[in-house]
């Protein structure tokens, strides 16, 4: 489709998840900015509500960059083991602290370039801690956003990074960070991964449902497995 038949069907789009999600805000549970980034990092392959499980303990034994600077990721690494990759999530989050105190006095930096130099920081990270903690626009393109994104028809790409700069060209930058809230409610509550629950979607008219249909005639086709 091209670009100006899909600017045409995005307000739509917004709409309908505006309407049906008209709360817009990160899952994950933070005060901080410090706190936003640390969850953030641990999100990584991880469901927020595993982060959310963790990070009661992890922020109240380091409540300061400088504690976790001064720790060693070994000792984080205790508070995070349940949400996978824990090893290398330890060590990034307390490099990243180690980052934060010698190049910006100790303060979370409010950048997208001084976000991405940090260790553990991807542009999924620097969007949300920008979104969520700064108020700056950013999209925000994780598993959901990124598959929905396809099947809607707004990217071709699975690269998360092209596929952002895809939504970049078709969202009005102030809603941003907004879009990307609904669309990961949306793909929590009803455009799931294996059966979208189409009928009844708030979005189906401007749905062309891209992979859904070879997706159904897979399993169809599919021998059935003996039991």
């Amino acid at each position: 489709m091209s670009l100006p038949r899909l600017k045409e069907r995005v307000p739509l789009l917004m709409a309908a998840l505006e309407a049906n999600y008209p709360l817009s805000a990160t899952a994950l549970d933070f005060t901080t900015t410090l706190e936003l980034a640390v969850a953030t990092i641990l999100s990584a392959q991880c469901t927020d509500i595993r982060v959310n499980l963790v990070t009661p303990a992890l922020f109240a034994r380091f409540p300061t960059v400088h504690d976790y600077a001064a720790s060693t990721p070994a000792e984080i690494e205790g508070y995070v083991k349940t949400t996978g990759l824990f090893r290398n999530k330890a060590k990034n989050i307390h490099a990243f602290a180690v980052a934060i105190i010698k190049d910006h006095a100790g303060e979370v930096p409010c950048t997208m370039d001084e976000l991405l130099a940090l260790p553990g920081v991807g542009r999924k990270t620097a969007n949300v801690v920008l979104g969520d903690g700064f108020g700056v626009p950013g999209i925000t393109v994780d598993t959901h956003v990124g598959r929905l994104s396809r099947r809607l028809g707004l990217t071709k790409h699975a690269d998360a990074v092209k596929a952002e700069f895809d939504l970049m060209r078709l969202i009005p930058q102030p809603e941003w960070t907004h879009f990307s809230h609904r669309m990961i409610l949306h793909g929590r509550a009803v455009c799931v991964a294996r059966s979208p629950r189409c009928d009844g979607c708030p979005v189906a008219a401007v749905c062309p449902k891209r992979g859904v249909e070879t997706k159904v005639v897979a399993r169809l086709r599919r021998p059935p497995v003996p039991e």
